[in-house]
């Protein structure tokens, strides 16, 4: 089996997974809460409503982004992943913002909770579903590094906190302190508009093509000098695609240096960078030293 195929099987388990657990979560969850109306119990449905929709969102972007380049997409399809780690931080920051207003609702006016039992056994439940979600997860991400994993995993680590919170409150509600039920979940409500804050600024930086780290450039740069025949490089550029990382550099060889000489220096360069950066995806640029320095006078 190639890597890139390894690749799209060890996504398409993750993200099959993701949508099961969450189809199991909202049939049982929207049992616990109907038969106990917590506050808490209605915030872990709702999340696990929105955790299915933007699971079902995640598998089709994966699968989109799978996708070889093709004539009207040279670069690849990688970017779907983060527009999909965009779309989770909506429907994140949107149930943050529902959970929230009805934990204040019931903060003014408090209901007494029934069947807190069935709950507590449906958390349970949840969280040894979402903890073994996770551990598939991590394992996914540590071998492929995908971003839109990476946001789903990070809404169900929150979901592995609001579950355990969940569950206290319905424990403390049991033994006759039914207003944490409310206080639990607003507290919940703000660790989730967090969380959405965070998936969306990681998916912005591929989105807005930020640079890699600037110890990654100036490695990259090094390893181009580094090649015998290269006078220096200059004007490197970088952005993240997906699993690839698109990089662009200028190299300086002397303006006498036949043609050929200069183009094997050109692609030893490339396989020097590539050597320690496989994901790099190097495009290089051959320029007369007599014009770097004409350039650097003006």
């Amino acid at each position: 089996m190639t890597e890139k195929s390894q690749r799209a099987r060890l996504l398409h388990l993750a993200t099959g997974a993701s949508l099961a657990v969450a189809l199991t979560l909202v049939v049982a969850k929207a049992a616990a809460w109907w038969f106990s109306g917590s506050v808490s119990m209605l915030a872990g449905l709702t999340d696990s409503l929105l955790d299915g929709a933007a699971s079902l969102l995640n598998l089709l972007a994966v699968r989109y982004a799978l996708r070889p380049a093709d004539d009207d997409h040279r670069y690849g399809h990688g970017k779907a992943e983060s527009l999909s780690g965009m779309g989770q931080a909506l429907f994140i920051a949107v149930s943050a913002v529902l959970i929230g207003t009805q934990a204040l609702d019931r903060l003014q006016h408090p209901e007494p909770l029934g069947a807190t039992g069935w709950g507590i056994l449906v958390m349970l439940l949840s969280l040894a579903l979402t903890a073994a979600l996770l551990a598939v997860q991590r394992y996914v991400i540590k071998r492929t590094g995908s971003l839109a994993v990476q946001a789903d995993s990070l809404h169900y680590r929150s979901d592995l906190l609001l579950n355990s919170s969940i569950l206290v409150a319905l424990v403390l509600a049991r033994y006759g302190f039914p207003r944490m039920d409310a206080i639990f979940g607003l507290g919940i409500a703000c660790y989730i508009l967090w969380s959405a804050v965070t998936i969306a600024r990681e998916s912005l930086t591929v989105l807005m093509d930020e640079e890699l780290p600037a110890g990654v450039s100036a490695r990259m740069l090094e390893l181009a000098c580094q090649v015998p025949g290269v006078a220096g490089a200059h004007d490197l550029r970088t952005r993240v695609s997906g699993e690839h990382w698109f990089v662009q550099l200028h190299l300086e060889f002397p303006g006498d240096m036949r043609l050929s000489q200069a183009h094997k220096l050109c692609d030893d360069a490339v396989l020097a960078i590539r050597k320690e950066f496989p994901k790099a995806d190097v495009l290089v640029h051959a320029d007369p030293l007599e014009v770097v320095g004409k350039e650097t006078i003006s």
